[in-house]
């Protein structure tokens, strides 16, 4: 597929050589010839510097024969302008990041459709949505919902009062725990591994599950770490994610918000008419300490600095926060993060690749989500009529070694797969790949 990104940020380096890596033909565009020759240093794509709303630049790019443009600059009117100029160039699919929630509303969202922008997204509300889902499941780590809701994908840590730890797999077959879930992938250390009968979970594994939507929270459980119900949360930095959360939680919770900047705390206390903002520094631990911090239930650290996010949500945890979640954008750092106990990584540009990347894919993929800490994904697919799935049961599909089926919906009825499952047409599919068996995962279900 050949890809134009407009724009070479954080978001645009990160989308080029994660689309390079997969085979695509990538072009990257940007008016700031240093940013281009680093990421080039990095990715085997074609770089071209100029203005990214030129239609000489654009020409050069070749968007009259693109499949996929995408606009990441970090202003949005240029993302708009640009992505309209593409498709009207001739790109199949344009699609805009955008900072402003109103475009996403449906009405205006038509209004771009006929300017012929294909999709809009908006990272820092898809990652203040992902914080509330996970602030309702405070022992999981990542928490994503599949087919309407009816299967949901719940990660968490296993802790040395877990049920799961010295069995097999196979274990949870005799016991029919795999009516209920399905343990589809378990990361160890820097490994992650796609479980098979004999595999045994260890403390400090990262277990990765899919599970009837009904039984998520007993799931849940299984880390062994009690589920708090939270009702006082603190969140350090007024960032946009900070500010969605807060604004979305301020009626159900008791929420604090600590933010460095005076200018910036006086506007988030004129927009938070039920959220307390606190001006102060946050990685001062006896103001923090001052300010109740070791009695939240929640700890939400999403400053501009993935160092302070990270120092700031370990203090929560010695202090006994039940959940800390850091926002942290610096992909070398995510590891560290995990190693010192902070519950959850929060990441925009993997909650953007997961939006994007399913526009990359040659078949019917209803959903996508690149997963923090894991090196693999998880598709949605919808089973089409003669496809390879429905001729067979799972075990004599011949799935590759790195690809597992976790779950299936027909209708309103919800299987956890397993071997002797058979498929049929129209079927919802939830399937956990590694990177290698991505392309292949679409041919069984074409």
């Amino acid at each position: 597929m050949k890809i134009v990104i407009s724009g070479v940020g954080e978001m645009g380096s990160h989308l080029a050589r994660m689309l390079s890596g997969n085979g695509h033909d990538i072009t990257i565009i940007d008016s700031d010839a240093k940013a281009l020759e680093e990421v080039d240093n990095g990715a085997d794509l074609i770089t071209i510097e100029g203005d990214t709303t030129a239609f000489a630049v654009l020409r050069k790019a070749g968007v009259r024969r693109c499949d996929l443009f995408i606009a990441v600059n970090h202003d949005e009117n240029q993302n708009i302008l640009a992505a309209i100029m593409a498709k009207q160039l001739g790109a199949k699919k344009s699609i805009a990041r955008v900072d402003n929630s109103e475009y996403l509303e449906p009405n205006n969202k038509e209004m771009f459709i006929d300017m012929g922008i294909d999709y809009l997204f908006y990272p820092e509300k898809d990652a203040a949505r992902e914080v509330i889902n996970l602030l309702g499941y405070t022992s999981t780590s990542d928490y994503v919902d599949f087919s309407g809701g009816l299967l949901s994908l719940v990660v968490f840590r296993l802790e040395p009062t877990s049920p799961l730890l010295g069995r097999k797999l196979m274990d949870l077959t005799v016991d029919g725990s795999l009516d209920e879930f399905r343990a589809v992938a378990i990361t160890r250390g820097s490994q992650t591994i796609i479980p098979r009968g004999h595999d045994e979970f260890m403390e400090g594994d990262v277990v990765y599950v899919i599970a009837r939507h009904d039984s998520a929270k007993m799931v849940a459980e299984l880390s062994g770490q009690k589920s708090v119900a939270v009702k006082n949360l603190m969140i350090l930095g007024g960032s946009r994610i900070g500010m969605r959360v807060a604004l979305e939680l301020q009626d159900e919770l008791n929420i604090k918000l600590v933010e460095y900047n005076g200018e910036k705390a006086y506007r988030l206390a004129e927009e938070l008419d039920k959220t307390l903002i606190i001006h102060e520094d946050g990685r001062n631990l006896d103001a923090m300490l001052e300010e109740g911090l070791s009695n939240m239930d929640a700890f939400l650290a999403v400053t501009g600095r993935s160092e302070t996010n990270i120092l700031a949500a370990m203090q929560a945890k010695r202090m006994g926060v039940k959940k800390v979640i850091a926002e942290v954008e610096n992909l070398n750092y995510i590891r560290l993060a995990e190693r010192v106990g902070i519950d959850t990584i929060i990441n925009k540009k993997r909650v953007t690749a997961s939006n994007i990347f399913r526009f990359t894919m040659s078949t019917d993929v209803q959903a996508i989500r690149c997963l923090t800490g894991s090196e693999a994904e998880v598709l949605e697919f919808i089973v089409k009529p003669n496809s390879p799935a429905t001729k067979s049961m799972i075990k004599d599909m011949h799935l590759p070694q790195d690809m597992i089926i976790g779950g299936i919906v027909r209708g309103d009825k919800v299987f956890i797969a397993v071997g002797d499952t058979q498929m049929q047409a129209y079927d919802r599919v939830v399937v956990f790949s590694m990177p290698d068996s991505i392309a292949k995962a679409g041919e069984f279900f074409n």
